[in-house]
C-alpha cells in the first residue's frame, strides 16, 4: 500500500478561500470544510441528512434532465468535449460484466496508455450498474443499483498536461455552489483513497448536508497483486451522482421519490397502495443513513427507528415495506431495462444471472404484498417514463415486456416445486442449502424460510444475501491459463515479430522463410510465415517445412507473444536455415469459407430474431462448424429456414469482404461496440472485417481470422443443427462450401435409401410415410385393445391365484408378455397387495406400499435372488432355477417371522 500523500490534497482552493481540515472523530477520516462549526465528516453515518425537506441551493430543476444537462453544459464551457455514454454492458473488457463507473469506460486500454482517449479532457453522463449494495435498495433511502455517474476526466500524459488536482477541486466547488447555488460553508471535502478496476488514487468524496454528491479521484496508481504501483499517466477520474444530485435539489424523503415519482404514483394506483406520510418516510431515511445495514442487522434497525420516532415497529413496518417494494420495482425495473437494451437475455449463468437475480427479486417483493398485477406490465408502465431519458429503449421495449413475462412464468413454476425440494433437506437448512436452491432452482431464501416454518424449522436468511449471490457472479470466470505449447516468454524474448503473412495475402498458399530459432527441439521460429496460428475460434493451419531435401510435417501453430510457433514431426531444420513453407490449401480454403460464413451467419441470426442477440461463442472447424448466440428460446423452423435464406442471399449477393488494422478508438466511434461480437480483443489496434460498405454494409467485426475477399466464395451455408445448451444459449451447428454439399448429398442418399425400403420413388417418399404412419397407428391402436384383452385375462388368472397370507394379498404369476407398458398396467390394476411376476430366471416385484417391496426381493435372495428396489418395486434375477411353491414359501417367511 502506498503512504497516503496528503499534500496532493492541499489544494490551491483550500489554503486561498481558508478552508480548515479537521479529522472526524467518528469515523477517523480527514476533511476540509468553510464551516467553523462543523465537528465531523459530514458523512454518514457520522451526520444526519440536512436536506430533507429543506433543500439547499438556489437551482430547482423541474426534471433530472435538468441536473444532467446543467453539468454537462458547465464542463463543456470549460473546454470539455461531451461525448455519448458508453453500453451498461462491458463488451470491450474480460474482467468485468457491467460498467459500474465511467472510468469503466477507459479501462484498460486508455488508462494503460495503449490507446489514446476520445477527447482530452471530456465529459460524459454514463449509466452504471452496480450490485454491491442490492440488499439494501428500497430499505435505506438513498441506495440504487443502476445510476447515472456524470463525470469529467483528464488524462494527463507525461510532457502533456491537462489539469491535475487543483483544478478538478475548483471545478467541484464552482459546479456546486456557482451552478446548483449551494453555500460555500455546505460543501465538505472528505480525504480518502479509491480503488477499481486495476487502478488507484487519493480522493475526496464531495459531501452536503451529510450526503456524499461526487467522488474527485486522483489516479496514478496501478494495482498490481495487492501492490500499488506508479502509473505513467496521471488522469482525473471524477463521478458525480445524477441521482443523489437531484435528491439534495429536490429535497424528497427519499432519492425513489426523486427520481421516479411518476412512476411511483402510476404503480400506487395501479397496486392499489396508499401514499405514505412523508414525515414518516423522511424520518425513516435520515435514521436508516445513520443505521446501514451494513452496522445493524435490518430488523433491529427497523426497531431502533421505531423507537426513535416514536412508533410500534410492527406500525413502522406495516407502512414500510409496501413502499419497499415499490422502490425495489422502481430502481430494478430501469436497471434490467438498460440490461436488456444491451443484448442482455435472463439466464443462470454470466451476466444474464444478474439480470435474473433482479427480476427475481422485484417477483419476490411483488408477491409478498399479495399483489397480482403481473410484473411486466410494471415494467410497461416505467419504461412510458424511461424512454423520456433513454429513446433507446423504445426499440426493445417489446422484447423487454416479453422477456420480463417469461421470468415470471420460470418463477411460478420454480415456486411450485419448492415442498417436493424441501421434502429431500434433512436438520438445518445453510446458506449453502439456500443458495444452492436459489441458483439450480431460481427460488428467493424467503420463500424457503416461510415454507420451511410450515414444518417447524426455522431458516436465517442473511440481510445481504443477494449481494453475496451477486458477488459470486460479477466478475466473468477465468479459465485455466497456459497455452497449448511449453514455451515461455524467456524462450521468444530475443526474437522479433513474426511478419504475418497470412494477413498480407491469405490466398498465399506457399513461401518462404528464415528459421531464426529452434526451441525445445520442435517449435520452429521463422522471420514470416504464412501459417495461421489458433486463434479466435479458428483451428490452425497444417502443412509442411521443406528443407535441404526434408520435410517437417506441421501439426500445430500457436502464439507465444509477438511470435509464431510452428509445432512439427520428423526432421527439424537449423537456425539459419530457408524452409519452404507449403500449408493444406483445401483445409485453409475451408476454414475460411467457415470463419466468413459464420460472420455472415451471425449477422443473419440477429437480423431476424432481434439485436438482442450476441455470439457467446464459436468454433470454425470442418466438416461442420458451430456459433453459439445469446436468445431466451429456441428458434422455430420457420426462423431457421428465414436465418438461413437471409445468409445465403448474403452469398449470392457477391458482397466484398475487407479487413485492415484500425486504431481501437477510431473503429469504436465509427461502427460501435458491436465490433465485439467475437469477444474481447487485446491491444491498441484491432482488425477490422467488413462484408459490405457504407449503408450496404452487412456486417462489422474485430477478429484476428482469415477470411476470403467475397461472400460468394462461401459457397452454400447449410444449417444443420440448432439446439438449446444452456439457458439463454441456443447453438447453431452449420457447415458451408463442399461439405455444405456432401451435407446434402448424405440426405439425399438418406431418401434414397428410405424410398428403396419403401418401394417408391424419391417424390413419393413423403405421401408413403404418411400412409405407413398411418398404418402403424391403427396396428398400434389394435395391439392397444389386444393387449387391454390380454391383461383382463390375466387379471381374471390373478384373481383366482392370489392368497392372503397374514392378511397380505399375494399373487405370484408367470408371465409371457415382458413387456414393461404392459407389466406396469397388470401391476397398476391388480387389486392385492403385492405381486410377484417372473419371466425365466427374471422377476419384478410390485407393491401398494403395504409391503415394501424391497423386503420381498431381500426374502427372494434367500432361494437365489439377486436384486434390489424400492417400496413399491423390485427386480432381480434368480441364479438357479426356483418353482412357483419356492417362491410362495418365501414371501409366507417374510410374512409370518
Amino acid at each position: 500500500m502506498p503512504v497516503f500523500n496528503e499534500s496532493l490534497l492541499r489544494t490551491r482552493l483550500f489554503v486561498s478561500r481558508g478552508f480548515r481540515r479537521g479529522k472526524c472523530p467518528y469515523c477517523g477520516h480527514h476533511y476540509w470544510t468553510l464551516n467553523p462549526s462543523q465537528d465531523n465528516c459530514g458523512d454518514q453515518p457520522c451526520t444526519p441528512y440536512g436536506f430533507i425537506g429543506n433543500p439547499p441551493g438556489t437551482f430547482r430543476p423541474e426534471s433530472i434532465r435538468d441536473v444532467r444537462e446543467r453539468f454537462l453544459g458547465f464542463f463543456e464551457r470549460r473546454g470539455h468535449t461531451r461525448i455519448n455514454r458508453y453500453p451498461v454492458v462491458a463488451r470491450w473488457r474480460n474482467d468485468v460484466y457491467l460498467v459500474g463507473a465511467s472510468i469503466y469506460d477507459f479501462q484498460p486500454w486508455v488508462t494503460e496508455g495503449v490507446v489514446p482517449p476520445p477527447a482530452n479532457p471530456l465529459t460524459i453522463s454514463q449509466p452504471s450498474i452496480r450490485l454491491t449494495d442490492v440488499d439494501k435498495v428500497g430499505r435505506s433511502g438513498r441506495h440504487l443499483t443502476g445510476f447515472e455517474m456524470m463525470a469529467h476526466h483528464a488524462f494527463n500524459f507525461p510532457g502533456k498536461e491537462v489539469y491535475w488536482v487543483d483544478e478538478t477541486v475548483e471545478y467541484a466547488h464552482e459546479f456546486f455552489t456557482r451552478e446548483l447555488g449551494f453555500r460555500d460553508d455546505e460543501v465538505t471535502y472528505k480525504e480518502n483513497i479509491w480503488e477499481g478496476g486495476g487502478n488507484a488514487g487519493e480522493s475526496f468524496e464531495v459531501l452536503v448536508r451529510g450526503l456524499e454528491v461526487a467522488t474527485l479521484v486522483f489516479m496514478h496508481y496501478r494495482v498490481v497483486g495487492g501492490e500499488y504501483r506508479e502509473m505513467p499517466i496521471r488522469i482525473v477520474d471524477t463521478g458525480y451522482g445524477l441521482e443523489r444530485i437531484y435528491w439534495v435539489l429536490t429535497g424528497k424523503p427519499t432519492i425513489y421519490e426523486a427520481v421516479f415519482g411518476e412512476f411511483l404514483s402510476r404503480a400506487r394506483g395501479l397496486l392499489g397502495l396508499p401514499r405514505p406520510d412523508e414525515k414518516l418516510m423522511a424520518s425513516l431515511a435520515i435514521h436508516m443513513g445513520q443505521l446501514d445495514p451494513e452496522v445493524i442487522a435490518l430488523d433491529k434497525a427497523y426497531v431502533e427507528v421505531a423507537r426513535r420516532i416514536g412508533v410500534e415497529p410492527t406500525e413502522l413496518i406495516n407502512v414500510v415495506k409496501p413502499q419497499e417494494t415499490l422502490y425495489v420495482l422502481a430502481d430494478h425495473s430501469r436497471t434490467v431495462s438498460w440490461m436488456i437494451n444491451d443484448g442482455v437475455i435472463p439466464s443462470n449463468s454470466g451476466v444474464g444471472y444478474l439480470a435474473r437475480l433482479l427480476i427475481r427479486r422485484m417477483l419476490k417483493y411483488l408477491y409478498s404484498i399479495g399483489a397480482e398485477v403481473p410484473l411486466a406490465e410494471i415494467f410497461n408502465l416505467h419504461l412510458n417514463y424511461l424512454v423520456n431519458d433513454y429513446p433507446e429503449l423504445k426499440d426493445s421495449r417489446q422484447l423487454i415486456i416479453e422477456l420480463v413475462g417469461l421470468e415470471e412464468g420460470k418463477y411460478k413454476s420454480a415456486i411450485n416445486q419448492l415442498p417436493k425440494l424441501m421434502s429431500r433437506i434433512r436438520g438445518k437448512v445453510t446458506l449453502e442449502d439456500l443458495i444452492n436452491l436459489y441458483d439450480s432452482h431460481g427460488i428467493p431464501p424467503e420463500v424457503v424460510r416461510d415454507e420451511a416454518a410450515k414444518r417447524g424449522v426455522k431458516v436465517d436468511v442473511p440481510d445481504n444475501f443477494y449481494e453475496i449471490l451477486a458477488s459470486r457472479h460479477q466478475r466473468p470466470s477465468r479459465g485455466e491459463e497456459g497455452g497449448k505449447v511449453d514455451v515461455t516468454a524467456d524462450d521468444v524474448i530475443d526474437l522479433k515479430p513474426t511478419r504475418e503473412l497470412f494477413y498480407e495475402n491469405p490466398y498465399m498458399f506457399t513461401g518462404k522463410a528464415k528459421v531464426l530459432k529452434v526451441i525445445k527441439g520442435r517449435y520452429v521460429v521463422l522471420d514470416e510465415t504464412i501459417f495461421y496460428p489458433e486463434g479466435g475460434g479458428q483451428p490452425a493451419d497444417r502443412g509442411v517445412l521443406r528443407f535441404n531435401g526434408l520435410e517437417a510435417k506441421v501439426v500445430d501453430v500457436q502464439r507465444a507473444g509477438p511470435v509464431i510457433l510452428h509445432v512439427v514431426e520428423g526432421p527439424v531444420p537449423n537456425a539459419g536455415d530457408t524452409v519452404e513453407m507449403v500449408i493444406d490449401s483445401e483445409r485453409r480454403l475451408g476454414l475460411m469459407r467457415m470463419h466468413t460464413g459464420t460472420h455472415i451467419l451471425l449477422q443473419s441470426i440477429r437480423r431476424v430474431l432481434g439485436k438482442h442477440v450476441w455470439q457467446a461463442g464459436a468454433q470454425k472447424d470442418i466438416p461442420f462448424s458451430r456459433i453459439d448466440v445469446t436468445h431466451y428460446r429456441l428458434p422455430t423452423p420457420e426462423e431457421v429456414r428465414r436465418i438461413e435464406e437471409l445468409a445465403n442471399e448474403v452469398v449470392l449477393g457477391d458482397i466484398p469482404v475487407k479487413a485492415e488494422f484500425m486504431p481501437r478508438n477510431e473503429a469504436e466511434a465509427k461502427y460501435g461496440f458491436i465490433i465485439y461480437q467475437g469477444g474481447v480483443v487485446p491491444g491498441g489496434t484491432v482488425r477490422i472485417v467488413r462484408i459490405g460498405e457504407g449503408e450496404d454494409m452487412y456486417d462489422v467485426e474485430a477478429c484476428g481470422g482469415t477470411h476470403l475477399d467475397s461472400t460468394s466464395k462461401v459457397g452454400l451455408i447449410k444449417i444443420v443443427k440448432v439446439e438449446k445448451i444452456q439457458e439463454g444459449v441456443v447453438r447453431f451447428i452449420f457447415t458451408t462450401g463442399r461439405y455444405a454439399l456432401n451435407y446434402v448429398r448424405g440426405l439425399e442418399d438418406a431418401l434414397e435409401f428410405i424410398s428403396g425400403k419403401l418401394g417408391v420413388g424419391r417424390d413419393e417418399a413423403v405421401k408413403a410415410v404418411d400412409r405407413l404412419l398411418k398404418e402403424l397407428n391403427e396396428a398400434n391402436e389394435r395391439s392397444r385393445l389386444l393387449a387391454r384383452k390380454a391383461i383382463d385375462a390375466d387379471l381374471a388368472k390373478l384373481a383366482k391365484s392370489t392368497l392372503t397370507i397374514n392378511g397380505v394379498r399375494v399373487a405370484v404369476y408367470a408371465e409371457d408378455y415382458w413387456v414393461k407398458d404392459y407389466l406396469q398396467e397388470l401391476a397398476t390394476r391388480y387389486q392385492g397387495d403385492v405381486l410377484i411376476l417372473t419371466h425365466g430366471r427374471e422377476y419384478q416385484v410390485y407393491t401398494n406400499g403395504k409391503v415394501k417391496a424391497v423386503d420381498v426381493a431381500k426374502a427372494l435372495s434367500e432361494i437365489g435372488g439377486r436384486g434390489g428396489g424400492s417400496v413399491t418395486f423390485a427386480q432381480g434375477v434368480f441364479t438357479k432355477p426356483i418353482s412357483h411353491e419356492d417362491i410362495i414359501n418365501a414371501v409366507k417367511h417374510l410374512l409370518t417371522q
